[in-house]
């Protein structure tokens, strides 16, 4: 696992720590997640689980508890409550309080929409917190959002990329959030980039961003973000 902060650049802490899939030499997610198949699929997301609680719990200390986000597959859910079990005793062995924990998926992967909604009322009456990634990408957007409203949506990066010099993109993003702040959902920005970017949506009223801007991800340890000055 690497792990990604989502920065608070308002009061300069980090949220969480977003949990990214590597091989054991480091080998990019696309070449791990290649390999995954709907025999291994189960099995997988489990160990990814584990991997990243094991893990965020050996780097946090008392005096830094921003959360856990990982991300799971929808697919490789068979029975919500079943499924956590395993998560659950992970977290409970280690010490890490599950509602520290994030549970985020990609609506850029076709999913059945009944099935992810069972899993993300399952995942709340539990205790975690939810989030739905690249928003603004995928095949489930408003239809899922009027269903249920997660914790957190974290718009995709190609909604947000060049905002600072495209107008368009500013009205979407701006009438975007407007709409979560109704719901009272958590806006995150992603793909951080440049610091034009980051100005442009502060300007917006965003206050949580993760990219490289701020911090690459890192192998196996909880990267430290660069703070920018206002």
């Amino acid at each position: 696992m690497a792990f990604q902060p989502i920065v608070n650049i308002t009061n300069g802490t980090i949220f969480a720590q977003e949990a990214l899939v590597r091989g054991l030499a480091g080998e990019s997610a696309g070449s791990i997640l290649s390999g995954v198949t709907e025999t291994n699929r189960y099995a997988f997301d489990q160990q990814c689980r584990v991997k990243a609680i094991e893990l965020a719990a050996a780097l946090s200390s008392p005096e830094r508890q921003e959360k856990l986000s990982i991300n799971f597959m929808p697919n490789a859910v068979y029975e919500p409550r079943a499924c956590i079990r395993l998560t659950l005793e992970t977290a409970e062995r280690v010490g890490f309080a599950p509602e520290r924990i994030i549970f985020e998926f990609t609506e850029s992967e076709r999913i059945n929409t009944e099935h992810v909604l069972n899993i993300l009322f399952t995942y709340r009456s539990i205790g975690f917190k939810t989030a739905i990634d690249d928003f603004g990408a995928g095949h489930a957007g408003l239809n899922l959002l009027a269903r249920f409203q997660p914790d957190i949506v974290k718009l995709d990066m190609d909604l947000i990329r060049g905002i600072d010099t495209d107008p368009a993109r500013r009205v979407v993003v701006k009438h975007t959030l407007a709409m979560l702040g109704e719901f009272g959902i958590i806006p995150v920005c992603e793909g951080i980039e440049t610091e034009g970017e980051l100005r442009a949506l502060q300007d917006l009223g965003v206050t949580l961003f993760q990219g490289y801007l701020l911090a690459k991800p890192g192998f196996e340890i909880f990267p430290e973000p660069v703070f920018l000055a206002a």
